[in-house]
């Protein structure tokens, strides 16, 4: 699967009306929680359902990619307590819901640093993965201890591992299969809920040229609406890549063949 998709850098990709691929932060949970008068962890379970609904939305709106960050490699920072109630809270979520997963047609997907994580519970990961391998209907990737900094270093070092050879030459077509979401198309749609509007350091290389969306709602009160909100102002904006609107209105009368263009670093 790795180096199926093209870098939106490198060439014009296909858009839809229905994002293929949308990519979330989920913030807010703690707000949440605390403007009830509860404790934040409330508003991380609170949180879980919301993941769930949102892979049911996903679904039924013909979305094939659902990506979420739901520990950043940053997150260790915040007090222990609440970063011990995070795992173990994933530990239970993937318990309850592979099954789930798995009679939806989801193909689970985690990615991130997972060698900071306790072995019970990169074996459940593990086991969730290969169960749900084969599924075509959506594709859950759950981006844990996950840095987008930390994914383009770690490509890189794989690549100048697998070429030495190559090193001061390379391209993005050889960076590309060594991220850890090669097997994806790069988001066309980025959302982050609770009000704040910047990426924090997630999917950096992927998303160069996704539509951004920033919502004031919270996480745990982003509903099939909020959804459906985010997808119409995705339908509203002009995708250029680079090119003019005047050209798009062209390839709309006549289409045009997709452009690629020569990769960096070597002759057009």
């Amino acid at each position: 699967m790795a180096g199926k998709f093209t870098s939106s850098t490198q060439a014009i990709p296909d858009v839809g009306k229905v994002p293929r691929h949308i990519a979330i932060i989920m913030d807010g949970n703690g707000r949440w929680a605390k403007k009830r008068f509860m404790p934040r962890v409330a508003g991380h379970k609170r949180g879980v359902e919301i993941v769930r609904a949102t892979v049911k939305a996903c679904i039924a709106r013909g979305v094939d990619y659902l990506t979420l960050f739901a520990f950043s490699s940053e997150n260790w920072r915040r007090p222990v307590e609440e970063v011990s109630f995070l795992m173990n809270l994933f530990v239970s979520a993937l318990q309850n819901e592979i099954g789930r997963l798995h009679a939806n047609g989801v193909r689970l997907k985690v990615v991130g640093d997972l060698s900071a994580f306790e072995p019970r519970l990169v074996a459940l990961i593990r086991e969730g993965e290969a169960l749900t391998a084969n599924n075509s209907r959506l594709t859950l990737t759950i981006a844990a201890n996950y840095g987008g900094r930390w994914d383009i270093l770690q490509a890189m070092n794989q690549l100048a591992l697998a070429h030495p050879e190559k090193v001061g030459v390379f391209g993005e077509a050889d960076l590309a299969p060594h991220l850890v979401m090669a097997y994806a198309p790069e988001p066309d749609l980025f959302i982050r809920t609770g009000g704040e509007q910047r990426i924090s350091n997630f999917l950096l290389w992927q998303l160069a040229y996704s539509e951004l969306y920033f919502t004031d709602t919270l996480w745990p009160d982003f509903d099939d609406a909020s959804l459906d909100s985010a997808i119409a102002s995705y339908r509203q904006r002009e995708r250029r890549f680079g090119r003019t609107s005047e050209q798009l209105i062209d390839n709309a009368v006549s289409p045009a063949p997709t452009l690629v263009l020569p990769a960096a670093g070597h002759d057009a």
